[in-house]
């Protein structure tokens, strides 16, 4: 695979979907999760979504339960969720996996594109997704995968991964760099 654009994916009906329908748009990959402490960004990134559409920005929301548990429903239920409480109108794909022998392939490459820096150092939740990891995974800081819900992955119009983005990175530097990628 070259780009992003030659994946395909499954929207929250099971159909395939080709990312090559975003072909020219600039993208921002984000994998989320409806109870985490994170969830706010959800605002963040619908208001993104309605101040850069119409310069061919789009979010593509892939809800996953693989960090804490953090969302559990169905595609429809978290659907509800979002369209509820954010009034969520970008695109959102069926739940997945981003890690593990059952991540699907578009998270793979995106994982071999742009591995793990670390975590924002201003962000008051880093000591506290640190402290978990190091739990689980003493060498958490050498592997590229993806680390907790929110990890974001920004793609230029060319469907190149250009930019990767913990969820402890502050939103307003996350904008900044959509801004100079559209």
């Amino acid at each position: 695979m070259n780009n992003v654009y030659d994946f395909k994916v499954e929207d929250t009906k099971g159909a395939k979907v080709s990312l090559s329908d975003y072909n020219g748009k600039v993208l921002l990959i984000v994998n989320t999760a409806t109870q985490c402490g994170f969830t706010p960004q959800y605002d963040v990134l619908q208001d993104l979504y309605e101040k850069y559409q119409g310069e061919g920005f789009e979010i593509l929301d892939f809800p996953c339960n693989q960090f804490g548990n953090q969302a559990p429903g169905s595609n429809e239920e978290i659907g509800s969720f979002c369209d509820m409480h954010y009034g969520i109108t970008f695109p959102r794909f069926s739940k997945i996996e981003v890690n593990g022998e059952n991540a699907i392939p578009l998270y793979k490459y995106l994982v071999e594109q742009k591995g793990f820096e670390g975590f924002s150092p201003e962000s008051k939740m880093t000591p506290v997704l640190e402290d978990v990891l190091l739990k689980s995974n003493p060498n958490y800081k050498n592997e590229p995968d993806i680390k907790w819900n929110f990890t974001k992955f920004l793609v230029n119009r060319e469907g190149r991964v250009v930019e990767r983005f913990e969820p402890t990175e502050d939103m307003g530097y996350v904008e900044d760099r959509i801004v100079q990628v559209l």
